[in-house]
């Protein structure tokens, strides 16, 4: 069974397995139109689930088969940013090389080859300890606190513009650019700083590609992207609150709504066409709708479109009251 479980006059959220995209009528239609995709597929996993994922070789295998869906999907300068987490090995405790070894699937697809443009973490210094028999019980590894997102494209030189994702500067740039004066010269780094270097008011500075989801320490000043100045915790717990009031149950893995906002900022415009395979709760979408772009969300497990409409009930809301979107 496929089809579309719910839309708004920017996209549309279907019911589909990812592999059946492009066999899809009106799915193939956009075959070549994506600008961007983002998502974060089901991470690889070394041992069964009772929930029936796949696992091991046979996910690797899955995983592989989707490069010349997603090929296909993009436009020529498009983008393919993954998130995805480390894998452990079922009973011992060492990482598994299964997450690298699926994006190297994609790098050296025989058909239709990616390149990655570049590599980015997300770090939660607020996860729970895991794995949990080697970092509570054994007390023998640290906890596994940050995932890896993976920004890749069919060309060295996708679409693609820093400006739009600026940082704030920090109060020692504030009062340099005030001032308009530092030490300028030859640095223990042998590079040569010039006396007007840093004088130009650009409104912020270059992003990292460290993310900081959650603050490490609540009285320090976090510098993240202007996107991640939305206030995503309001919008989370807005979310949760209404599935809660609704009898929903959220989805367990949601891409935090910061993360999704900086990469639609920077790889795509008002106007692009952003899909996400497997969206969940469908972040991807509600972001793409509330900074204007077109949006295609597509997901295996219909119950999950509820908590799309509960997202695109609270973008509504704010919009009615003015508030922005959040």
């Amino acid at each position: 069974m496929t089809g579309v479980l719910h839309k708004t006059t920017k996209g549309s959220y279907h019911h589909a397995n990812a592999e059946d995209i492009l066999k899809d009528r009106n799915l193939k239609k956009r075959a070549g139109q994506a600008q961007l995709i983002l998502t974060s597929p089901p991470f690889p996993l070394n041992k069964k689930k009772a929930y029936g994922n796949k696992a091991g070789s046979e996910y690797l295998e899955w995983f592989e088969s989707l490069a010349p869906i997603f090929s296909e999907l993009l436009t020529d300068d498009g983008s393919l940013v993954i998130e995805l987490g480390n894998a452990w090995e079922p009973g011992r405790p060492i990482q598994s090389t299964l997450p690298l070894r699926c994006m190297l699937s994609l790098l050296d697809h025989v058909s239709t080859p990616f390149v990655l443009c570049q590599q980015f973490i997300a770090y939660n210094p607020a996860r729970l300890p895991s794995p949990a028999q080697w970092v509570n019980v054994e007390r023998s590894r640290v906890t596994d606190s940050y995932t890896n997102v993976w920004w890749l494209s069919r060309t060295d030189r996708p679409k693609a513009d820093n400006r739009r994702v600026l940082r704030p500067y920090s109060k020692d740039m504030k009062s340099l650019l005030g001032r308009q004066a530092y030490n300028a010269g030859a640095r223990p780094s042998q590079h040569s700083i010039g006396a007007r270097s840093f004088l130009t008011n650009n409104n912020g500075s270059i992003p990292h590609n460290l993310f900081e989801l959650d603050p490490l320490d609540p009285g320090r000043e976090v510098r993240l992207p202007n996107v991640f100045n939305l206030p995503n915790t309001i919008s989370t717990d807005a979310f949760l609150t209404r599935c809660r009031d609704l009898g929903i149950r959220p989805h367990p893995a949601r891409m935090p709504v910061g993360l999704a906002a900086f990469f639609v900022e920077f790889l795509t415009e008002e106007g692009d066409l952003v899909l996400d395979p497997f969206a969940g709760s469908n972040t991807t979408g509600y972001v793409a709708e509330a900074l204007g772009r077109s949006w295609i969300s597509v997901d295996a497990q219909t119950e999950y479109a509820d908590q799309s409409i509960v997202r695109f009930d609270l973008l509504h809301e704010r919009k009615q009251n003015k508030a922005g979107f959040g």
